[in-house]
């Protein structure tokens, strides 16, 4: 079948053009807008690859430690009746599990070393139901928290600031002390390391403490749990479900979601991601527009090729297709080469990133601010779609005026100095 025209001398156009310094120069810029093309696809998919892998990762790990729903009574006390709130939200089929526990905050002493812990008080045999940590735990630390034995299981970055391994002592002190002739006495309680944990999520490996919920009773003065937490069959419908519970539960009790938790970094993440689309896509932008200079400098070395194409019966629609079909062959071009970078590069960091950091001696993400320690990427098909879509269409911009303003050259003016 024989092509258009139109569409083989736009295929000239794009890729000839050495025989001449001129020709060379034209086609030397088209080669750089192609290329800014290329890098700036390739950019955008890397950098909004990196943001979800971090968002996916940092929420995968703090979902590892929190469950994907609190029920917890008003100011810290303990729940009125927690079998029939328990009855009530394991009727829910989205439920899969649920378990009491009692949160509270303490200081850790070692010594002269002191941390400010989250303490939490959880029974092992429920716990394993509601949490990725609980169930890696189940057969080792867990198995250790006895009732009536005050054993902690701490997070490893804070056994380490404290200097503690399994079966050290630590003292625990609660917020509330006791009320002596003396004044106010903090109530100190000597524990015993019973395991450590790493989650992988520096802000709960840094200050949580885990201990039998029996013991944390005791020691904090409660009458039972202070909550319940659930975990779902899908994590996507936690504000759903827990909407629809709090219209359900019986008693004046308060939900917190997953989302809900750490709404501020979601959010900052989100609002991140979209500035980062926007600057980059200008980036795109600009490297599309270099077509325009592109264009009109072969427009200008091409008038003899237009007027004579014109002389033959071209009619200025046909001329304007040639140059369309020139601008976007480089649009083209550039973004399935910035496709490929892109993807190659975040499909690869975690071998790219690591191999970078040898050679420069340096990490990218200290763990103690980033809250991960390698470069996680998540290429995602509803971020690349929309990156190739605008890449196109500002390069086919791109094109418009240049290929019109060919359309309107007069066949007798090129051919006058010819």
């Amino acid at each position: 079948m024989q092509l258009p025209y139109e569409l083989i001398l736009g295929w000239r156009y794009t890729r000839a053009g050495r025989a001449t310094r001129r020709n060379g120069f034209i086609s030397f810029i088209s080669g750089v807008s192609m290329l800014g093309i290329a890098l700036g696809v390739a950019a955008l998919i890397i950098v909004l690859s990196v943001m979800n892998g971090f968002q996916k990762e940092v929420r995968d790990r703090m979902l590892g430690v929190v469950s994907h729903i609190e029920i917890f009574a008003p100011n810290g006390a303990a729940l009125p009746d927690v079998v029939r709130t328990l009855s009530e939200i394991r009727a829910h089929p989205q439920v899969v599990g649920a378990a009491p526990f009692i949160a509270t905050q303490a200081l850790l002493a070692r010594g002269e070393d002191m941390k400010g812990t989250i303490v939490r008080g959880i029974d092992p045999s429920l716990e394993p139901g509601v949490t990725d940590l609980a169930i890696e735990l189940k057969d080792s630390a867990l198995v250790r928290l006895v009732p009536g034995d005050f054993g902690v299981v701490l997070g490893g970055e804070l056994a380490r600031a404290l200097g503690v391994r399994q079966g050290d002592k630590v003292t625990l002190v609660a917020p509330s002390g006791q009320v002596t002739p003396a004044g106010v006495v903090p109530r100190l309680k000597q524990m015993t390391v019973v395991g450590t944990f790493d989650s992988g999520h520096y802000e709960y490996d840094s200050a949580l403490v885990l201990m039998h919920i029996n013991d944390a009773a005791r020691i904090f003065r409660l009458e039972g749990p202070t909550g319940v937490r659930i975990k779902l069959r899908d994590l996507h419908q936690a504000r759903a479900v827990a909407a629809q519970l709090a219209g359900s539960l019986t008693g004046d009790l308060l939900i917190r979601d997953w989302t809900r938790q750490n709404r501020t970094w979601f959010a900052a993440v989100q609002l991140e991601k979209r500035m980062m689309f926007i600057i980059l896509t200008l980036i795109v932008a600009v490297a599309a527009f270099n077509l325009v200079s592109t264009l009109v400098m072969t427009v200008t070395d091409k008038r003899a090729d237009i007027a004579i194409l014109r002389t033959l019966g071209a009619s200025p629609r046909s001329i304007m297709g040639i140059f369309v079909v020139q601008g976007a062959m480089v649009g083209v071009i550039g973004t399935l080469a910035g496709l490929a970078l892109g993807l190659g590069v975040a499909f690869n960091i975690d071998v790219i990133v690591p191999a970078l950091e040898r050679l420069l001696g340096a990490s990218f993400l200290p763990k103690d601010i980033y809250l991960i320690s390698r470069m996680p990427s998540d290429p995602q098909q509803s971020d690349i779609l929309p990156i190739a879509i605008i890449s196109l269409v500002l390069s086919f911009l791109a094109t418009l005026y240049p290929s019109w303003h060919a359309s309107r050259v007069n066949p007798a003016e090129a051919l006058r100095y010819e």
